[in-house]
């Protein structure tokens, strides 16, 4: 006869077989269907969503930097044009200018009307002119000439003029009569004409030469030459 103790060994002995016989559940050998795949066009809507989102905030990030390194706008600048040159003195009077030119031209034997040209356009007639070049008076001496001939008030009429006209005629005579050269020594200097042995190529001095020219070709004792030619009837009788 079967003790109870045996008989609940024996339980579990065929409990424990029938478990290893059956083993632990087979896993399911067939991996899950993969997700279906997204339409390319879509994603593609959508890459281009992100790109413009992206972009839209550059843009703001550019434009704030902007606002804060703004400068103020660049305003126009007006070249005034050359205004008319303005005097402290009133022009001499006629009355009281021409015997000093006469005088001057008698002693350097020069012609009154090439003088009166050439206080035209120097000075206006005016005796207190001075150029942004320290040229001084109605004959604007520089300081070298008016320490050649012993000027000792430039501004005055007679002085400048004396000295204007020995100045002219020692350039008339140095370049032996040629009347344009002398005049484009006498604005320019002379080295710059005897450099180019000519008239120098500077507009200034080009229409100080010709305005003179066409000046004296307008009065009775014109006839000036021509710039040049050889010689002008500079010299008086």
């Amino acid at each position: 006869m079967v003790s109870k103790r045996s008989e609940c060994w024996f339980l579990i002995l065929f409990a424990l077989r029938g478990w290893a016989q059956s083993g632990p559940a087979p896993k399911d050998s067939h991996p899950p269907p993969p997700a279906p795949a997204a339409d390319p066009r879509t994603a593609l809507r959508d890459s281009i969503a992100r790109q413009r989102a992206a972009m839209e905030v550059q843009r703001g990030s550019a434009r704030k930097q902007a606002d804060m390194l703004r400068l103020e706008p660049l305003r126009p600048t007006v070249v005034e044009t050359a205004q008319p040159i303005e005097f402290d003195c009133d022009p001499v009077p006629e009355t009281a200018v021409n015997p000093i030119i006469e005088g001057a031209a008698k002693t350097n034997n020069l012609q009154t009307d090439l003088l009166r040209a050439v206080i035209r356009q120097e000075s206006q007639f005016h005796p207190c002119a001075v150029s942004d070049k320290g040229a001084e008076g109605l004959m604007q001496l520089m300081p070298a000439t008016i320490d050649q001939f012993g000027v000792h008030d430039a501004f005055d009429p007679k002085q400048n003029i004396e000295a204007g006209a020995k100045y002219l005629k020692q350039l008339f005579d140095r370049y032996q009569g040629k009347l344009d050269w002398a005049l484009g020594a006498y604005n320019a200097g002379p080295a710059a004409v005897d450099e180019i042995k000519g008239i120098p190529d500077i507009p200034e001095t080009r229409n100080y030469v010709q305005a003179i020219l066409e000046s004296l070709r307008k009065t009775p004792e014109g006839g000036a030459r021509a710039p040049g030619t050889s010689s002008a009837p500079a010299v008086g009788p």
